[in-house]
């Protein structure tokens, strides 16, 4: 069988997602190439040499429109016969593109392949895509007569029926921003994270090399004076048991990012003296509740450790994508996750989640994670709206 492995990684710091934020002066297909040119550049690779290049965004309207994969090739300055496709697996669209280009290795369709992602939620507001329309059909109507609800709401519903309250909730929100501004200290970062020149507001021309999105000095005390972000009394009819305590502090902030993987074959890395730093075990893909929506992570790993063979216990680390903190602490005591191992550097609500970037940038945290400590296995997965999640095991080599 051939081995799709993990050759590098790397990724942006992040920026608020809002204007004036560190990135929100740069084109995201610009913030794309900028990853992938460095993946080319730090692995000589020549600019013909990949087979493809697949990137996750979840905002495909304006600045993020019209394939931009594509775009990003040629503002990378790759050959014109490298192709581009961009995927929508809403927040995991870029840990997909990841399976892609692994399954497509494994297959036999290609050699080397990029995936990667890109959001600018500076530029391309959350929901723009909807502008003017919406996606919910008469027939989505019909199935579910009384209504799907937005993330926010089904982040209150979980936090409900598994019986988090706000201070375990920002209990969590305190430990991924300690957890990051320690990994930020001790340099853990430092090899997957590029630097990029960023104008500020008054001209000067800076190198963006640290998440703008981590917050060292948070308490609970400090996060117990945020208001509900999502609270509605037509919901709270519907739903008498949400408690309304999701705020901006419990939750992922809105942010500006990029990252890529580059994936090759075993047999092309080390004809080219690279050396493959982890393989792709187990993939998996589900659907789950669209009301709940958030809870897709959980059925999403029991069904990948049945198809690898492993149990948690073998798992030396996982990335659970922290788009809120009800969806991890669910996820951990559904399948019994020791919690010294969920997200050990500080996840999204520290580090941010620009959506269609998010799915790699895990996935890179999660590799140099294993690296640093010797583990073997690590297992990444995430919430997607509309109810679904991914699921991805590698074994580092």
């Amino acid at each position: 069988m051939v081995n799709a492995v993990i050759v590098d990684a790397v990724r942006i710091a992040s920026g608020r997602g809002k204007p004036g934020g560190a990135l929100s002066g740069i084109h995201p297909v610009d913030l794309g190439a900028h990853v992938v040119a460095a993946l080319r550049e730090r692995n000589g690779l020549e600019p013909d040499q990949i087979d493809d290049v697949i990137m996750g965004a979840v905002g495909q309207v304006g600045d993020q429109s019209t394939n931009l994969a594509r775009n990003v090739v040629l503002a990378a300055g790759l050959d014109e016969s490298v192709p581009g496709v961009t995927i929508d697996r809403q927040c995991g669209s870029s840990q997909q593109a990841a399976h892609f280009a692994a399954q497509g290795v494994i297959a036999g369709a290609y050699d080397i392949v990029i995936a990667g992602g890109v959001e600018s939620m500076s530029r391309v507001p959350m929901g723009s895509s909807t502008a003017g329309g919406t996606p919910n059909s008469p027939r989505i109507h019909a199935r579910y007569p009384e209504g799907l609800v937005n993330q926010g709401v089904a982040a209150e519903l979980i936090a409900a029926k598994w019986g988090y309250d706000r201070a375990r909730l920002d209990e969590f929100a305190a430990l991924s921003h300690a957890r990051a501004a320690a990994a930020l200290e001790a340099g853990l970062f430092d090899s997957t994270t590029v630097p990029i020149s960023v104008e500020t507001a008054d001209g000067q021309t800076v190198v963006h090399t640290v998440d703008e999105t981590v917050r060292a000095g948070t308490t609970v005390e400090k996060l117990a004076g945020l208001p509900a972000s999502f609270r509605d009394e037509a919901i709270a009819r519907r739903f008498p048991q949400v408690g309304w305590n999701i705020t901006p502090g419990n939750s992922s902030p809105l942010t500006d990012g990029a990252s890529a993987v580059l994936i090759m074959s075993e047999e092309r890395a080390n004809a080219l003296g690279l050396t493959p730093r982890a393989r792709f075990h187990s993939f998996a893909v589900v659907g789950d509740d669209p009301l709940y929506m958030l809870t897709g992570p959980i059925p999403a790993t029991r069904r990948i450790l049945e198809r690898s063979g492993l149990r948690m216990d073998d798992l030396d680390a996982y990335e659970v994508n922290e788009a809120f903190a009800s969806v991890p602490l669910a996820w951990a005591e559904e399948l019994g996750a020791d919690p010294e191992r969920l997200n050990p550097w500080g996840g999204a609500i520290a580090l941010g989640h620009a959506l269609g970037s998010s799915g790699t940038r895990l996935l890179g945290t999660l590799l140099a994670h294993l690296e640093a400590t010797g583990g073997r296995y690590g297992l990444q997965t995430m919430c997607e709206g509309g109810g679904m999640a991914n699921a991805t095991i590698i074994e580092r080599l």
